[in-house]
């Protein structure tokens, strides 16, 4: 069975939605976009607290090496590279893995879970708040319209 992961209907065998990447400049190979590619995805990962959890159980973040790697991917902070996050907390999270404590911490399933359960009020919250903004903007300008 084939993978339609990476196939498209133009038969390009590139990702329909990462076909759509304006690339950075300096990602003008093919291994410098799959390189690219493959970053994003796994900096889009770090916004998951239980994926922290399962790295941390699973010794990586004990590991130097992977440690050097997370320090690397902090260019992503840059707001050539940021523009291309669909998950900004994961910048947030990155930072914390830079804390020896907070690689300690969220090997605790219950610290996980705390901060997955917190992500998500943030987002309820957010997401109504900005609703009910919105909702203020709209009267406003129907008000305004009426006036003049």
């Amino acid at each position: 069975m084939a993978s339609s992961y990476g196939s498209s209907r133009s038969g390009s065998g590139q990702n329909p939605l990462l076909a759509r990447l304006n690339y950075p400049q300096e990602a003008e190979s093919e291994p410098e976009k799959y390189r690219f590619q493959v970053e994003l995805e796994f900096v889009h990962c770090l916004a998951n607290p239980n994926y922290l959890n399962f790295l941390s159980q699973h010794g990586y973040l004990k590991d130097t090496s992977f440690i050097n790697y997370l320090n690397y991917l902090q260019y992503w902070k840059q707001q050539r590279y940021a523009k291309f996050l669909r998950y900004p907390q994961c910048l947030h999270f990155l930072e914390l893995l830079q804390s020896e404590q907070f690689r300690r911490e969220i090997a605790n399933t219950h610290c996980a879970k705390f901060i997955d359960e917190q992500v998500l009020l943030h987002w309820h919250h957010y997401n109504k708040k900005r609703s009910n903004t919105t909702q203020q903007l709209l009267s406003m300008n129907k008000t305004t319209q009426k006036i003049t």
